[in-house]
């Protein structure tokens, strides 16, 4: 197939165009210097989405955003957090309504996000109680825009992806120093859920959905067992043979990171009801043999 990829520098992103490598032509969307990657006649990269022609992609993955956890929420973050998610769709859905034989697929990323903070509930992708925070308006109006690219010949599939579980970075590796040093632990009250997913079954997951062609909707990015802190935190310090004794109040949360400790002291149970109604298999089902397999 033909696919453009978006964020192809970025965890998830690298990790599937290094599965697909020897199986699809890909283009891939990037900020950088297009003239110091490499490139060959399976992989290319661009700068400008006017060098695409839409009307000879077979697919898009719209992956790129600025991360959502690396800096504190001053406004101008906020700002560049939507937009970095916003904008780019909105050009994407564009170009695939204007073309004249637009591909037949878009994925387009999100997150658990979407459906705020949430208590031990399990939340499945029809879940409609959401709650209203800065993390449910990312993701609601960054799927409104790519559902404006599904007609007839283009269906659209939406990420919504958990932790992604890497040891190439993400989330892991800001976690690794404090728990190597045997200084990990609970946040806040350890009962917040933590719907995780190792970077395998994500890259899979997205190849799944590209060759199903009758899937469409949103997806939960999520592996079927979701964790409370406390047990992720346990299960991390017991991978690393390490003691996690030491818990990091909320106080002292909100004091470092300001409105983006939310994300940390809140969570939700998500399920991927979808991905298993469609007969996807997870390999890595369960955390300790998802934790065991990563060299960290």
């Amino acid at each position: 197939m033909r696919i453009l990829v978006t964020g192809g520098t970025g965890l998830i992103g690298s990790a599937l165009l290094k599965y697909w490598r020897d199986q699809h032509q890909i283009t891939v969307l990037t900020r950088q210097p297009v003239a110091g990657l490499q490139q060959n006649a399976a992989l290319s990269y661009i700068n400008s989405l006017k060098d695409v022609d839409f009307n000879q992609l077979d697919a898009i993955v719209n992956l790129a955003g600025e991360p959502i956890a690396d800096k504190r929420w001053t406004d101008k973050q906020k700002k560049r957090i939507c937009d970095s998610r916003w904008q780019l769709t909105e050009q994407l859905t564009e170009c695939i309504q204007a073309a004249t034989t637009p591909p037949s697929c878009l994925i387009n990323g999100s997150a658990v996000g979407y459906y705020g903070r949430q208590g031990s509930e399990f939340i499945c992708e029809e879940h409609s109680a959401f709650y209203p925070e800065f993390s449910h308006d990312i993701c609601a109006r960054w799927e409104n825009i790519a559902r404006q690219a599904s007609s007839e010949k283009t269906r659209v599939c939406l990420l919504r992806t958990g932790i992604v579980l890497s040891d190439q970075g993400g989330a892991l590796k800001k976690m690794l120093p404090a728990f190597r040093f045997g200084m990990g632990g609970p946040l806040g009250n350890g009962q917040q859920y933590m719907s995780w997913i190792h970077i395998d079954d994500m890259v899979k997951l997205i190849d799944f959905l590209l060759n199903s062609p009758t899937l469409q909707g949103p997806f939960n990015a999520v592996a079927p067992k979701a964790v409370t802190n406390k047990q992720f935190s346990q299960a991390l310090a017991e991978r690393l043979n390490r003691p996690a004794k030491l818990t990091m109040p909320a106080f002292v949360l909100r004091l470092m990171f300001g409105e983006m400790a939310d994300i940390l002291l809140f969570g939700q149970r998500v399920v991927p009801q979808q991905a298993l109604d469609a007969g996807f298999k997870f390999e890595y089902p369960k955390l300790p043999a998802a934790l065991a397999d990563l060299d960290i």
